[in-house]
C-alpha cells in the first residue's frame, strides 16, 4: 500500500483508477477494504483512494501527541487531502467516516469539491446508544482489549453490540479479522484507539451541523431507511439544513450501503458527481 507522512503519523491508502478523485472514509475499528465493493464500480472511472485511518485497525501507529479527537481526524483528513493534491475531491463518508467528513465540511470546506454521507454518526447520536459503553471502557486500563477479544468469536460479531447490525448480508469475517489483528498487533494502534475512543462524544457534532447551513458545495445524502443504528431521519434533518442537498431512500440496506447496496450507491455516487461538475 502507498502510505503518506503527515504532521499526525504516516497513513496507509489505497488509490485506484484514474479521473476526478473520491476519497471514502470508513467508521471505527474498520480499515479501507471494506470499500472495495464500490470502488470496483467506480475505479473505471475515477481515482477512488481509500485510506486506513487511525479508528483502531490501521497498521502504523501515529505520534504519541496526535490529535484523534473528532476535530483532529477532520484535520487529518484534510491534511491527507491537501498531501495528495486532491482538487475537487469528493468527500464520501460512512458510519464514524460520516462524522469526519461533516468536520471537514463544517471547519475546511476549502478542501471539498463534493459531499457525500451515508448512514453514521450525526446531531447527538455519536455514538450509538449501543457503543455508548465504550467510551467509559477506554477510560479503564486495557479494559477496551479485554472487550474487543471477544470479538474473535464469530458468533459475538453477530450481536447488535458488535458488527451485528451493521449489515443485512452476511459478515466480511476475513477483513474483521483483518481489522482485529492490526488492532491487537501493536500497543501503539491500541493507545490510538483509546484516544479515538474518548473522543466520541455526543455533542462533538452540533456545532458542525450548525455550521453546514452555510456549506455551498453540491451534496449527496445516501441513507439506507431500514438502518438501526444510524436512523433515516437524520438524513432527512441533514436534507432540511445542507443548501440544495439531495437525498436518496437507500431500501435494503443498514449501515453499510457498501455492502448491502453496492451497485446502487456506486451509481449515485457517479451520478451525482456527473451532474455537478466541480
Amino acid at each position: 500500500m502507498p502510505q503518506v507522512t503527515l504532521d499526525q503519523g504516516t497513513i496507509h491508502y489505497r488509490d485506484t483508477g484514474e479521473g476526478e478523485p473520491v476519497l471514502l472514509l470508513h467508521g471505527y475499528l474498520m480499515g479501507s477494504r471494506l470499500w472495495d465493493p464500490v470502488v470496483e464500480r467506480l475505479a473505471p472511472d475515477f481515482r477512488c483512494i481509500t485510506p486506513d485511518l487511525p479508528l483502531g485497525a490501521h497498521r502504523t501507529p501515529m505520534n504519541p501527541g496526535a490529535d484523534l479527537s473528532l476535530a483532529g481526524l477532520a484535520r487529518l483528513v484534510a491534511d491527507l487531502i491537501a498531501a495528495l493534491d486532491l482538487p475537487r475531491v469528493t468527500l464520501v463518508g460512512n458510519d464514524l467516516g460520516t462524522a469526519i467528513a461533516q468536520l471537514v465540511a463544517a471547519r475546511h470546506p476549502e478542501r471539498i469539491g463534493r459531499l457525500v454521507l451515508t448512514n453514521g454518526e450525526c446531531f447527538d447520536n455519536c455514538p450509538s446508544p449501543w457503543f455508548r459503553s465504550l467510551e467509559p471502557a477506554s477510560r479503564v486500563p486495557g479494559l477496551l482489549a479485554v472487550v474487543f477479544l471477544a470479538l474473535r468469536l464469530r458468533a459475538v460479531r453477530r450481536m447488535p453490540f458488535a458488527f451485528g447490525l451493521l449489515t443485512k448480508g452476511a459478515l466480511p469475517h476475513d477483513l474483521i479479522d483483518d481489522w482485529l489483528g492490526a488492532f491487537f498487533a501493536d500497543p501503539g494502534v491500541r493507545r490510538d484507539c483509546v484516544k479515538v475512543t474518548r473522543g466520541i462524544v455526543p455533542t462533538v457534532l452540533t456545532e458542525p451541523a450548525e455550521r453546514l447551513a452555510f456549506f455551498d458545495r453540491p451534496t449527496l445524502l445516501a441513507f439506507a431507511r431500514e438502518d438501526r443504528l444510524f436512523p433515516y431521519a437524520h438524513g432527512e434533518r441533514l436534507a432540511a439544513i445542507v443548501p440544495g442537498a439531495r437525498l436518496e431512500t437507500i431500501l435494503a440496506s443498514r449501515t453499510w450501503l457498501m455492502r448491502d447496496q453496492p451497485a446502487l450507491l456506486a451509481g449515485l455516487i457517479e451520478d451525482f458527481i456527473r451532474d455537478n461538475p466541480a
